[in-house]
This record gives C-alpha cells, structure tokens and sequence, in this order.
C-alpha cells in the first residue's frame, strides 16, 4: 500500500500579510500588528519581513520591539478581517480535496492522495496552491509535503516565506533529525526541558531514544512524540467543516491594573465564569473538572484543577468553585495579573444521570438551575448583560 500524500499549508506572517493586503504602504515599512496597550495587551501578535530583520519577536511589549526598530509601524488588529481571509484559503483547498482539517486560523492539512491524477504529485499540488493563494488573496502560503500531517508540519515550517519542502519517508530523515526537539509538534517548554535534562536536543537523538524511559519521563506525551519524531503518525486529515465533540471551555481576563484583594476578585472571577458557564449551556455541556490559571504581575502562572462530584455550568458554582481554588493556592496580597477559568471533561448536559436524594444540596441544584434558566431567558430577551447575579452566593439552602 502506497503512502498518504499530506500537506501542510502554514499562512506567512498572517495577521501582518492581511493588513498589508487591506493597506499596500504597509508593505514598504517594518510593521507589526499589536494589542491595545491601554488593556494591558500591548505586545507584538504578529509582524511583516521588514520588522523581523530588525529582530522583532513575537509575543514581545511593543516598547521592547521599539527599542530595536523606532520606526516600527503598529496596527490594530482586524479579526473579522483573518477570518475571512482563513476562510477563503480553506475554500481555494477545497478545488483540490475535501479532506482539510484546519489547525488555528491560519494553518490547514491537506489529504490530496486522491487528487494526484487530477492535479499532478503532492509538490506539485503545493506549488499550485502557493501561486493561487498569491494570485487571488495577495498573500504567500508554505508548505510541506509529506507522509503524515506531522513531517508535513515539520516541512511547512522548514522554509519560509513562500517555499514548498518535501519529506520524503526515504530521504526525509536528512531535513528531520537535525532539527530542534523544539520542532516537534506539542513539544513545548516543560517537555523540551525534561527531554534536554536527557540530553535529547535534537528529533534525530529523541528518535534514537529509549521508548520506555520517555514513557516513564513524560508519560503518554514521551511515547507519542518518540512515535512523532520516528514518522509514525497514521492520523487521519478530517474532512473539511468536521467538528469533534469539544473537551473543554475556557475564557480568560487580563485586567486592566493588578488585583491583590480576594473581595476585589471575585466580581471579576464571576464575571469570568458566567461567560465560561453561558458558553458551556448554550453548547448543552457541563463539566466535570474546573481549572483555573493564576497569572501574576510578572508573567509567572500556576493551574489548578478540581473534580467534581456532579458535572455544572452554573455561573455560580463555577464562581465559588473557582475562588475555593484560588483562595486555597494563593497568597492574598499577591498581585493577579490574569485569570483563566476552563471546564474540562465535557459531558453532554441532557446525558448526565444525577442521583438525586432531594435533600439539601440536590434541591438547592434544582432551585438554582431553575433560576440559571430564567437569568439567561431575560438576556436573551433583554440583551446580554441586561440581567446578572448579585453577590455570589453559596448553592445550598440557606
């Protein structure tokens, strides 16, 4: 049986190519598209070539990546405008395969094993797309071609901007095995340093590593990257348009000044867990383990998580459970930079078989999903936010 042929087609620079597109002179200056440094959001999401020979990083403060480039041009970012101009890629895909799984906004595996007798081999496929996607979007792709969705990742990300890399299952350990572990999908920080701690620097020397000991290392993370970096990967690249049942939900907050009180946090915290619980109900999920990240005033964040005994989506629960968890792992008086709040272990609402003893706790639950119903009617009729809780209460029957 003949290999897949899967491609990797990875948007250059995205955010900074789209505003150049929707302003030219753009594309003259360094520039950089960057948040709203009056919300705390000032830093560097993405910037053009011209910035990056100044050594402008991303996430960077905007006054560290002024300091090396003065005259660094700064935009707002456009979301609705990256949507739209991911959509449009993913439908210039599709003319050759309905097998694209996008992967963020501006990143998409291509299947076009299928397509080879229509539109030539996997390279030539690549370099049809790249000259399209200039053509008609105005903006360049790379992309790799490869055997699975992980080399073709790797390829994608070899060369750039605007190149197509091939890894071959033959050849394809000369381009793989020099690289940084780093290069390796979901090898992040803590893996990377437990791995260097092995002495793996490189995708060649994980490759060659002892599978047992990355297992009993990392756990199932060491086998599956040591799998990864031997090109083993037999995923499938999922049709375009398919949604998997989620695993989590989760929304974050950076505030606008540091929070040091716990009294002060918590209309905050609330505020934080309704939009976590509306999402959870209107999507017909509960959850049955909480988490929650501290961010403080120096970028330095601990997570926590909770299981559950009954699965919620309750704003009011999620809120005490999410103060139970900071008031028990951080000191008050210590500055909050951040908080995120994400349900996980998602079941589906109407699923949840709840023994109910209709004593104390179970009533309280009836009463208070009865008047979580009734809050988010009146908004939904009122408009969002017309109708919140007070004071967060406890749900019990007092």
């Amino acid at each position: 049986m003949s290999d897949r042929v899967i491609l990797h087609c990875d948007c250059n620079s995205f955010f900074a190519s789209v505003e150049q597109v929707l302003n030219p002179k753009l594309a003259h200056v360094p520039m950089a598209v960057a948040g709203d440094p009056t919300k705390r959001q000032g830093i560097i999401l993405a910037k053009n070539e011209l910035a990056k020979k100044y050594g402008v990083v991303t996430p960077e403060a905007i006054w560290q990546a002024k300091k090396k480039c003065p005259a660094l041009v700064c935009v707002a970012p456009h979301y609705d405008k990256y949507v739209e101009f991911s959509n449009k890629c993913n439908e210039i895909y599709n003319r050759f395969t309905d097998l694209i799984e996008p992967f963020g906004i501006d990143e998409s595996w291509l299947d076009v094993t299928a397509s080879r007798e229509l539109f030539g081999d996997g390279e030539q496929i690549a370099n049809t797309l790249r000259r399209m996607i200039k053509t008609e979007l105005g903006i360049t792709i790379s992309v790799g071609v490869s055997f699975n969705k992980i080399f073709a990742k790797l390829g994608s990300d070899y060369k750039k901007p605007d190149a197509t890399t091939v890894i071959t299952r033959e050849h394809g350990k000369k381009i793989v095995f020099p690289l940084p572990v780093e290069s390796l999908l979901f090898v992040g920080k803590k893996a990377s340093s437990a791995l260097k701690k092995l002495n793996i620097h490189t995708i060649g020397q994980l490759a060659k590593f002892n599978r047992d000991i990355l297992v009993d290392r990392l756990g199932a993370l060491g086998g599956m990257i040591h799998d990864y970096a031997n090109g083993r990967d037999d995923s499938p690249v999922m049709p375009y348009g398919y949604r998997a049942d989620e695993k989590s939900i989760g929304k974050g907050e950076t505030f606008v000044r540091d929070v040091s009180s716990f009294k002060e946090l918590r209309p905050k915290v609330q505020r934080i867990a309704d939009r976590v619980g509306l999402r959870m109900r209107n999507k017909g999920f509960k959850a049955l383990t909480l988490a929650v990240a501290i961010k403080d005033s120096e970028f330095k964040t601990i997570r926590r998580q909770i299981k559950l005994d009954v699965p919620t989506n309750l704003t009011l629960e999620i809120t005490r459970l999410a103060m139970e968890i900071i008031e028990s792992n951080w000191r008050e008086g210590r500055a909050i930079r951040s908080i995120t709040i994400t349900g996980n272990n998602l079941v589906k609402a109407d699923k949840v078989v709840e023994q109910m003893s209709f004593f104390g706790e179970d009533k309280a639950r009836l009463r208070d999903e009865r008047l979580q119903e009734v809050v988010d009617e009146l908004n939904k009729k009122l408009g969002r936010g017309a109708v919140a809780f007070g004071e967060e209460k406890r749900l019990n029957n007092e």
